[in-house]
């Protein structure tokens, strides 16, 4: 969740100098965008997963701790739940076999982690909400000892200042109260990172945004949340919940939520940091010690200390961001819709679609935002968090169809010419986008086969639906180690 902090308490100073800094950082990065030297002239890629642990019995366990301890590897790190780890592969480029790397990494990375797991008896699960998660599991107790986490929970609690209510209303109804923000830990995404010039970065966002709801349906695999049935990815309404400091009456009057599609369409990363500034508040008022005036005056690379800070605690679908590697700075485009699984190759699938549909989208003569409204993405954002691989959505030239016959008649081809323009290996697109096409021809995501596997553990063997939860997930244990991508997979 990006930078450690260990003050519990902020004073009206810390807030009212981190503000000023903030707005000296903007400044700075708005005169880094007329006149520097970004990094930019091969796109790298990343990957980051978010990864849960469970028992022998399929209950989650909370020993993220120890594992870590055990591994002694920085690649993985704490995320918020203690039954969760977050991996980061190394960032790379996808040409010619770059995919075939990652999966090797991947799969040797998840290796080391379930040899240490299985030492603290526990496994890894890679799915977008655990299911045999309830809400005695999510409580402040069990988030992990990272002291950013309380604090944080500690100002998301504060600015709210009551009780968060989590109202999801799916196939069934979720309607309960948290004092905290442990709810959220139960939202397990693969994100992934493009680098990408201050010049395109509009065209790559904004296509980004507009196919959000597309990846959303593909590769949906959240069906389930304290029992019941909801989304088919469900993750999306629990984050949007889960982190809400608005109260009912800041929500009437139209303040933004801080899990936010957006609300435009965009000409520059400048508009997004500069709404993170203009329309939230801190929550992690932290100064460093660097004036960046002074860095970008002597030539140096500011680091942007309070601007980075606060943009991670914005939480867009498709999120800004700017680092520095290696004393150059760069600019990605985090895309962080996607649930982690249900297995490495699935992943690679997702990513595949994601990096080949933007390319060739960011990279149109008419771009696919001028012909398409922001309100209609984020419809069909949310559309497709709801009904998954079944949804329609709104498409320019096409009106309402089915995401899958828009994805096999028109984005699959769109997706195979941008991994072309990346060099990537053809056969290394053809099978990785051969899975989202089978996907999409069977019908069959991950929040398919979870649905349809309760619901014959629940009909055919007359499983009530705690047990039947639990037999699916060890089911989905043991194929997830098989890698074989979850339209095989067989529901009995």
């Amino acid at each position: 969740m990006g930078k450690d902090v260990s003050e519990g308490a902020f004073s009206r100073e810390d807030r009212a100098r981190y503000r000023q800094k903030v707005r000296r950082c903007l400044d700075v990065f708005a005169l880094m965008l007329d006149d520097f030297g970004f990094d930019a002239e091969r796109p790298t890629t990343g990957l980051e997963i978010e990864l849960n642990l469970v028992d022998s019995e399929a209950e989650p366990a909370m020993r993220n701790a120890e594992i870590l301890a055990n591994l002694a590897d920085p690649t993985f790190q704490t995320e918020l739940g203690q039954f969760n780890l977050e991996l980061n592969a190394r960032p790379r480029l996808i040409e010619s076999d770059g995919f075939a790397d990652y999966e090797q990494d991947l799969q040797a990375s998840l290796g080391r982690a379930e040899h240490r797991a299985v030492k603290a008896d526990s496994t890894i699960i890679l799915i977008g909400i655990l299911p045999t998660l309830t809400a005695h599991h999510l409580v402040l107790d069990n988030i992990s000892t990272n002291e950013r986490y309380r604090v944080l929970n500690e100002q998301i609690v504060a600015a709210r200042g009551e009780d968060i209510e989590l109202d999801i209303r799916g196939v069934e109804r979720l309607q309960t109260y948290t004092d905290s923000i442990a709810p959220e830990a139960a939202c397990t995404s693969v994100q992934f990172h493009l680098q990408v010039s201050p010049e395109s970065f509009a065209s790559y966002w904004n296509a980004s945004q507009a196919i959000s709801a597309i990846q959303v349906a593909v590769g949906a695999n959240s069906p389930f949340l304290y029992g019941k049935r909801l989304w088919a990815e469900t993750r999306i309404a629990l984050f949007e919940q889960a982190t809400d400091t608005r109260p009912d009456e800041l929500k009437a009057q139209g303040v933004r939520p801080r899990v936010w599609f957006g609300e435009r369409w965009i000409t520059s990363i400048f508009d997004l940091f500069e709404e993170n500034v203009r329309y939230f508040s801190p929550l992690l008022p932290i100064c460093d010690d660097e004036d960046p005036v002074e860095v970008l005056h002597a030539g140096g690379v500011p680091h942007l200390g309070e601007l980075r800070l606060h943009n991670g605690t914005v939480y867009r679908w498709n999120r800004p961001v700017y680092d520095v590697m290696n004393g150059r700075p760069h600019l990605r485009v985090e895309n962080r819709v996607l649930p982690a699984g249900p297995t490495v190759v699935d992943m690679l699938a997702n990513a595949a679609f994601y990096f080949g549909l933007t390319r060739e989208l960011a990279e149109a003569d008419r771009p696919i935002w001028s012909q398409l409204t922001f309100s209609a993405a984020e419809e069909n954002f949310h559309a497709a968090a709801r009904r998954g691989i079944e949804a329609t959505i709104h498409w320019p030239r096409v009106g309402e169809i089915r995401v899958t016959d828009l994805v096999l008649e028109s984005l699959l081809p769109k997706a195979y010419s941008g991994l072309d323009r990346f060099g990537v290996s053809p056969a290394l697109r053809d099978r990785l986008l051969g899975i989202i096409e089978q996907r999409c021809l069977l019908q069959r995501n991950g929040a398919v086969w979870q649905t349809e596997a309760v619901a014959a553990a629940e009909r055919g063997r007359g499983l009530d639906r705690g047990d039947a939860l639990h037999d699916m997930l060890q089911r989905y244990g043991r194929f997830q180690r098989t890698n074989e991508p979850v339209h095989t997979w067989p529901v009995e």
